[in-house]
């Protein structure tokens, strides 16, 4: 059995309270109204020496830019804290989700290499009912007006776009919460019972439980692949309305399912560091680093397909969202692709680095911190605009959750064996060498 070691915990509890701490510090400097960010525009125009000049006929066009401006970059600002802690809270739901996919990839494919590696995938998985309630009390929050990420929910925006209103049957706050609870509902169901099922196969001489599971789990892949697709378009997507593309729910599928690999990795190396999991072998790692390789390609596949089609048919609704992108998250929109493709595909080549584990554990924290940066630049462009940079909100909702995420994972590993002995597969898992 597995036990959380006190500095780990430890190490979590000060996570969290840093991370709270900097997220409150981050909601309270917020301005308080649009004439607090008029004076501070107007002093930073002043600073960078820009003059401003009025004629006799536009004044007033003058000042209702300026009003209008202001007003804008005040809706910005107030936003921020909250889309830095939302962009926390999908990643590492993210990769809980996507652990919970892989894991039942690895039932219904009936995979004999990965058995060694189900209690960790189930640790990982223990933070999704954890990571859905607080995503969904964030959704509650943003319907009743305490942000405005999601423009849509707004009836006075709605009232003035036709386009929204258009889409209303769908965008609507009570099919929205809905919908969510519909998905947060049969993910959890899906990972509460196959972890059961497991358990229970630990002490049945028979195979009535794997039955079970890898029906369960093939029914499961096809409720998640509707499902996560429409996720992606709800949860990320509807926060500009205006813009759809067809590829945006296997591109958010890429991005969370090397971002859960990755964390099985590293996850599996700390624990073998600390002299747990002696039955998983290099050839294991070896996989799941190939995995890592492979999911970063198809991952840039995915995005280049995505900005290729959208860049050669030129149409204005689609070719916006690249448009602000370059403008404005020229730095991070780029460098997400170097992180999240060159660097992989560089570095995770050769076959002799996917057996070192410092350096799988380098390159996992690198495609981490790239697809962070990915999520990032799918949310904040349509929440915050150009009033973007990284900084306290960010950073602090990063390890805010990242505390509540080690500690929930870490402590849900305590909870059974660290080997699921009651697989048929078990044997093969354990003697496993590529």
């Amino acid at each position: 059995m597995y036990t959380f070691s006190s500095k780990l915990k430890t190490f979590s509890f000060a996570l969290m309270i840093i991370g709270l701490i900097g997220v409150t510090y981050g909601f309270l400097s917020t301005p308080n109204s649009v004439e607090e960010v008029k004076v501070q525009l107007h002093e930073s125009n002043n600073a960078h020496g820009e003059v401003a000049t009025t004629h006799e006929n536009g004044n007033q066009e003058v000042a209702h830019s300026d009003d209008t401006h202001a007003e804008h970059v005040y809706h910005y600002l107030k936003n921020k804290p909250w889309s830095a802690l939302y962009v926390a809270l999908f990643f590492f739901f993210m990769i809980s989700l996507g652990t919970l996919a892989f894991y039942a990839i690895q039932h219904a494919s009936q995979a004999g290499w990965s058995v060694v590696l189900f209690r960790v995938m189930e640790g990982i998985t223990a933070y999704l009912p954890v990571g859905g309630i607080l995503l969904f009390v964030f959704f509650v929050l943003s319907s009743l007006h305490m942000n405005h990420l999601f423009v849509w929910m707004d009836p006075e925006v709605v009232a003035h776009d036709e386009l929204i209103q258009n889409k209303s049957g769908y965008l609507n706050v009570p099919f929205f919460l809905l919908r969510a609870a519909i998905y947060m509902g049969g993910w959890i169901w899906y990972r509460q019972h196959s972890r059961k099922l497991t358990l229970a196969q630990d002490s049945d001489s028979g195979i009535s439980n794997y039955t079970k599971l890898f029906k369960r789990s093939a029914a499961f892949l096809v409720f998640f692949l509707v499902t996560e697709s429409m996720m992606s378009w709800d949860w990320i997507m509807s926060l500009d309305p205006h813009w759809y593309s067809t590829l945006f729910g296997w591109y958010v599928f890429a991005s969370m399912i090397v971002s859960a690999i990755t964390t099985i990795a590293l996850v599996s190396i700390y624990l073998k560091g600390k002299g747990h999991l002696e039955f998983v072998n290099n050839s294991h790692l070896h996989d799941l680093a190939k995995f890592m390789f492979g999911f970063s390609i198809f991952w840039a596949y995915l995005w280049f397909s995505q900005f290729m089609l959208i860049w050669y048919a030129n149409i204005p609704e689609e070719v916006t969202y690249f448009v602000s992108r370059f403008n404005d998250y020229k730095i991070p929109f780029l460098g997400m692709v170097a992180l999240n493709f060159v660097f992989p595909l560089l570095v995770l080549m050769n076959s002799d680095y996917k057996r070192v584990n410092w350096f799988i554990v380098c390159t996992g924290i690198v495609i981490l911190i790239g697809h962070y940066i990915d999520i990032y630049v799918m949310v904040m462009p349509a929440t915050v605009g150009d009033q973007w940079f990284i900084g306290i909100p960010e950073i602090s909702s990063v390890l805010l959750i990242l505390g509540i995420f080690i500690y929930v994972v870490f402590t849900a590993l305590t909870k059974a064996p660290l080997l699921a002995k009651g697989s048929p597969y078990i044997k093969e898992s354990e003697h496993f060498h590529y």
